[in-house]
């Protein structure tokens, strides 16, 4: 067969010219990317996990300019641009919160002006290298057909159908504000947003010891939170039921156990600490249900959670041994396309232009320099760590962008394990540091610069390589409508340089304001808190103390491990969602299985219709634009009760109202539900 034949012919051709890189597709790019990147950082914080941007920053920046008569192009490089927010948020609340939570950045240094410059160069760091490296690697991934990129098939889908008059931002907007409007209600107390209780069991007497086990059982209900349950939708029911599964394991047998073995005196010993403390306003009643269910959060906080960061340390190594054979084909790639850097670039055609070679390697090395001077200058450790991190950092960002873009290649972006990518290279960095000489004279300060300067390291590896994975999507998404890669790549640098310079200010706010409210109603808030979990910034804090500054909480991350092992000899195929199960907040873990259940039932739904693949496409377009409306609705919300909440104004307390009902939440769930199976279902029996 002729070689013409098999040559790709994108949607818009190489020779056509056609407005691309514009003024106004730039300035939508950016408003998109910090928004979304904004809601992002909030969901992410909450529940453990982002949500891919690039298909409700398709859908917007389309209707925008779509008024504008913009082109196809133009469409594309905006969804490009808008959606690298994401990935920005996604590297910095996996990290970031971690300076406050090992206690480098804390208190109100966590929001001072020094903090934040520390930060955002930091995330500069990491978006810019992030862009440089894909670059140079773009050749060697979006260009190979047999990467399916799947997650780019379906948003290229989106433009063609826009270009046929389809459009979905009807459901996506209408969905962002039916989410704001349900967390404005449940902040105003208009019903309960949660339900907590303990199922005390009677006492059984050991026959040998003769010692009486008193417990019983934490108990609740899903909290009411349409962003939680849009996680759970988009991921749909397997995923979601192996989450939950966790959630069993913990407060159905871990936390049991132990409250059990550590008795009534231990729960009355909570209570006295808690009474004694002039911060909690409400006291505890020592014996009461109030007071078990305090001894089972603290059981699950101090002693479960920590089990489950062992872990996930196994789960996150025996995700990247399942896939070192695709690890290992695109950092041999990625190897091979170096050759190739200096290629000119004149010669070839509009769709196959890349940065210039000497401006990406200009960008590296500066990128190189600014981590020394990070490691160097910010976090005082001697100049042999500081060289070691730098490079480090290069030698990792650069081998793990590959990985990324190779496994979104074959996954998509939305299972891109990032935080395990990260955890693998924090490891690795924290002991070359601690070889280097990172803990210096032992000193408590020479420590805390250690583990600074490892998660610093750790946080700039961490937006390279999501950013990488998200712009990989991106490029084949452009490859496939016709877009030009330099182009998309200038507009995703602009993109991620403007989300870092205003991403960090999003984490003080949600951060501040969550001590605020804390205080208010009488919790500790913050990073680390239930309603702030942060549990990839809480595991990467763990890790680096424990490596650093030896404080490793061995015995629990060694049981953590070993469970982990269990479960992998016995096949489960996701433990890594099994420890997040674990970790994350009982009402948390609740509702998302509640979106999967609802995913799952518009599934059964849509098998028994018998729908060709055009229809199916529908249905999963409605529905992944319906759930990211959701999660962005309450996530810009969330950001605007936070805002008030900095300056003490709290919604919780406006209307008065001291006893909402949780009958009504459970109500507003169950309509939710309904529309999200008949929605879908009803677009997709409808298109030809």
């Amino acid at each position: 067969m002729d070689s013409n034949e098999n040559k790709f012919v994108p949607f818009v051709s190489a020779g056509t010219d056609m407005k691309e890189f514009t003024l106004r597709a730039l300035l939508i790019g950016l408003i998109l990317s910090v928004v979304l990147g904004a809601a992002n950082a909030y969901i992410g914080l909450k529940a453990g996990m982002t949500i891919a941007a690039t298909y409700p920053a398709a859908v917007i920046g389309m209707a925008l300019l779509r008024l504008m008569k913009g082109s196809i192009l133009e469409e594309n490089f905006t969804r490009s641009a808008g959606s690298v927010g994401e990935s920005v948020a996604a590297g910095a609340i996996f990290t970031l919160p971690a300076f406050y939570i090992a206690g480098i950045w804390s208190g109100e240094e966590f929001s001072s002006i020094s903090s934040y410059i520390s930060a955002t160069l930091i995330l500069l760091v990491g978006g810019t290298m992030g862009v440089f490296f894909v670059a140079l690697l773009r050749r060697a991934l979006v260009q190979d057909h047999t990467l399916p990129f799947p997650e780019s098939a379906a948003a290229a889908e989106i433009h063609k159908a826009g270009q046929g008059g389809g459009s979905g931002t009807k459901f996506l907007f209408w969905a962002m504000l039916v989410g704001a409007v349900i967390k404005i209600s449940g902040e105003l107390k208009l019903f309960a947003t949660g339900f907590t209780t303990f199922l005390k069991i009677g006492a059984t007497e050991l026959t040998r010891s003769g010692k009486e086990l008193i417990g019983g059982f934490f108990a609740g209900g899903p909290t009411i939170s349409s962003a939680y349950l849009g996680v759970g939708y988009i991921i749909g029911p397997q995923k979601a039921s192996i989450s939950f599964s966790g959630l069993l394991l913990a407060w159905g047998l871990m936390v049991p156990i132990l409250l059990s073995i550590l008795g009534p005196e231990y729960v009355n010993s909570l209570v006295v600490a808690f009474n004694e403390n002039p911060a909690n306003v409400t006291k505890l009643v020592p014996d009461s249900m109030q007071a078990w269910r305090f001894g089972a959060t603290t059981v699950w906080h101090e002693i479960v959670r920590i089990i489950a960061i062992g872990g996930m340390l196994i789960a996150a190594a025996f995700t990247l041994f399942n896939m070192r054979n695709t690890l290992g084909q695109g950092l041999a790639r990625a190897i091979r396309d170096l050759k190739n850097m200096g290629k000119a670039t004149e010669d070839v055609e509009r769709t196959e232009k890349d940065m210039k070679a000497i401006f990406i390697l200009v960008g590296i090395v500066a990128g190189a320099i600014c981590t020394f001077l990070v490691s160097h200058v910010v976090f005082n450790t001697s100049v042999l760590v500081a060289i070691v991190a730098a490079t480090a950092m290069v030698v990792l960002a650069f081998l793990f962008a590959a990985v990324s873009g190779y496994l979104v290649g074959i996954v998509g972006s939305s299972n891109n394990p990032v935080s395990g990518l990260t955890m693998t290279a924090l490891v690795i960095t924290a002991l070359f540091l601690v070889i280097a000489g990172v803990r210096g004279d032992g000193s408590s300060s020479a420590i805390s610069s250690g583990i600074a300067a490892v998660l610093g390291v750790a946080a700039i590896f961490c937006v390279s390589s999501a950013v990488a994975g998200k712009m990989f999507q991106d490029l084949r998404a452009g490859s496939i409508l016709g877009g030009t890669p330099w182009k998309m790549q200038t507009g995703d640098l602009i993109g991620a340089v403007i989300s870092a310079l205003v991403m960090f200010g999003v984490l003080i706010i949600l951060n501040q304001g969550d001590i605020n409210q804390g205080i208010a109603e009488g919790y500790k808030g913050g990073f680390g808190s239930d309603a702030l979990p942060a549990p990839q910034a809480t595991l990467m804090a763990t890790l680096s103390q424990g490596i650093v500054g030896g404080s490793m909480t061995w015995i629990l991350i060694l049981v953590g491990m070993m469970l982990a092992v269990s479960l992998i000899v016995m096949g489960v195929k996701a433990p890594m969602l099994i420890f997040i199960g674990m970790f994350l907040p009982f009402a948390t873990i609740f509702a998302i299985m509640v979106g999967g259940l609802i995913k799952g039932i518009l599934t059964i739904y849509l098998d028994r219709k018998k729908l060709n693949e055009a229809q199916a496409q529908t249905a999963r377009n409605t529905s992944v634009l319906l759930a990211s409306g959701l999660i962005a609705g309450e996530a810009l919300m969330g950001l605007v009760i936070a805002v008030f909440a900095m300056g003490n104004t709290f919604f919780s307390q406006m209307l008065g109202i001291s006893k909402p009902s949780y009958f009504i939440g459970l109500a507003i769930f169950a309509v939710l539900g309904f529309f999200l199976v008949r929605i879908p279902l009803k677009k997709a029996v409808s298109t030809k």
